[in-house]
Formats: C-alpha cells, structure tokens, sequence
C-alpha cells in the first residue's frame, strides 16, 4: 500500500508528510491496550482497538466502560463524556482494519519477537503518512524501528500503568524519528492531559531503569531471607511512603513483566547488578505471574490476598 518516496532537488529523500491526528490504531487490548483506548477516546480521537482474540476486546471494553463509570462517579468525567467515549471505540478484526489511521500504538506483550512481527505485518498495510508508536518499557526503539518501512515516522510512546490514573507518557524517540514526528507525539499526549518525560533510547529508558531494579532488589530481600512478603511491603509503604510495597507492585504490572524489563536491563548493559533474582525467574516458570494469573507473591484466589511466601 506505501509509495515509493520522491526525492528533492538534491536528490535526498522527500520527507514523508506528517498527518493531522484524528483516527488511531491500537494493537493489543489487554490491560495497557484497553487503557491506552479509554484516554485517547476521552481526548476525542476516533479509536480502533485490535487483538487476536475477540475476546479480549470484549473484555476491553467492559473494563473500560467500569473505569469510566467510575470516573464519573468521582466526577472527573462527565455522563455524556463517557457515552461519546465508548461510542469512538470500535474493533479491528485484523490489522488490514488499521489502514486508514492516522497513528498505530502497538501495546502487545514484552517480547521483542512478537512486536516485531507485528511491525513486519502492519506498516505494508498503512498508508505513507501513518505514524507508528510502541508502548514498549523498555525496549530499543531504534532497534524495532530498522524492522519497519518508516523509521523516521516511529516513536517509543510509554503509557505508565494504570494508564487512566497515571500522569505521565515517557516518549523515546530513535535515532531516524523526524523532528516534526516527535513534536507530533508530544502534542498528542499532552492532548490527552498527560505530561510527557523524553528518555534517550537506553535500555529501559528513566522509569524502569529506576523502578525494576528496586523491584529486583526487593525480590532479592526476600531470596535471602531478610525479610518477609509483607514485612518488606510494609517497610516501603511506612518507611518510604511508597503507595503500594515493591511486591505488591510487582504481581501488579506482571512478574513475566518485571521478569523481561531486568533481562533487557541485564543484557543490553553488561552490569551484574541488573541479573534478575533467581526467585522471580522461579515464579515465573512456575506460571505465578501475580494479579493477572491470580498468584504471584501473593494469592488473590480468596477473599484477601495473603503471601506465597
């Protein structure tokens, strides 16, 4: 569907033209896609959510349609808001759906493997213009923009889970994203009354390089016997003011999560001191992924969660 790109006077590339931001793709609905959708369709943008299963988007929606209620409820959102919002959502049965969007957000799962699949199979089917953004945490952009036929036109674009509550959007531009692209980006959050923070393209870029290694290392508390599941909880939450102990967060965002930011941490720098805690790679082959799978360093399977370990 793309067109071969003309050249100038000079005999360089003509840039490829930058839209105007009304319709968006977004790939994946699961719990950052459907969040993803829920504040770009608040911000009045036409949303088109797509996942392998129809399911998932069915669920989606659900929980979007809970959340936004919820908001009204608090008064953040008002009733006629909401009901314009669901109304811009609608499913993409298959990524040919995506082709008229102006901008695509990929929010598949961590795996670099399948989001560059993903890109292989999507940019054919867009028009030259389109914008292509990852969620990835942690990631290079740089790398998973060569896999694409517009890397000029590719940005890292980290919503921060739960993604209707959270302020900030980490963008990451890679070494080919045109000026104007980002500047693109950067209006769009900000549209959706988000606050961006622009990382270089490092691995795990601020949030994550800071976040995951005191997750790591409070796992590694744990490991050693310092302390307990809920005795290092309490510790971060009275003793640091954190909201939620660094356990906790972690069966929150995803143990196979916070399992495959440290490996790319560990990896793409060479430091010992990002080598994942042997605990957390048990618990994630063990299936025990937390919230999502209803176990991880705690079980959620009854009426209050109590530790596994």
């Amino acid at each position: 569907m793309d067109v071969a790109v003309k050249a100038d006077a000079k005999g360089k590339p003509a840039p490829r033209p930058v839209p105007v931001i009304k319709q968006v793709g977004v790939i994946g609905a699961g719990q950052m896609g459907s969040g993803i959708a829920h504040v770009i369709a608040l911000g009045k943008y036409d949303v088109l959510l797509t996942d392998i299963r129809k399911e998932a988007y069915d669920k989606a929606i659900s929980v979007i349609e809970k959340n936004l209620s919820r908001q009204v409820a608090k008064g953040v959102v008002k009733e006629g808001d909401m009901k314009d919002a669901l109304a811009r959502i609608k499913f993409a049965p298959n990524l040919d759906a995506l082709g008229d969007s102006d901008m695509v957000i990929e929010a598949a799962t961590e795996d670099e493997s399948v989001k560059r699949k993903i890109f292989q199979e999507l940019c054919p089917k867009l028009k030259p213009s389109a914008l292509v953004a990852t969620n990835t945490s942690s990631l290079s952009i740089t790398r998973l923009a060569s896999t694409t036929d517009r890397p000029e036109h590719f940005i890292g674009m980290h919503f921060m889970n739960p993604v209707p509550l959270m302020e900030l959007v980490e963008l990451i531009r890679g070494i080919a994203t045109e000026d104007e692209v980002f500047g693109v980006a950067r209006e769009f959050v900000e549209s959706l009354g988000k606050t961006t923070a622009v990382s270089e393209d490092f691995p795990a870029f601020i949030v994550n390089r800071i976040l995951l290694p005191m997750i790591n290392e409070a796992v590694y508390t744990l490991y050693e016997g310092v302390g307990t599941v809920e005795g290092i909880d309490k510790a971060m939450r009275l003793g640091a003011h954190h909201p939620m102990g660094p356990l906790e967060l972690a069966d929150f965002i995803g143990l196979d999560t916070c399992l495959a930011v440290m490996q790319v941490l560990y990896e793409g720098l060479s430091d010992s001191k990002y080598r994942p805690c042997p605990l957390l790679v048990k618990y994630v082959e063990a299936g025990w992924l937390g919230r999502k799978t209803n176990r991880g360093f705690y079980d959620y399977r009854g009426e209050k969660p109590v530790p596994t370990r």
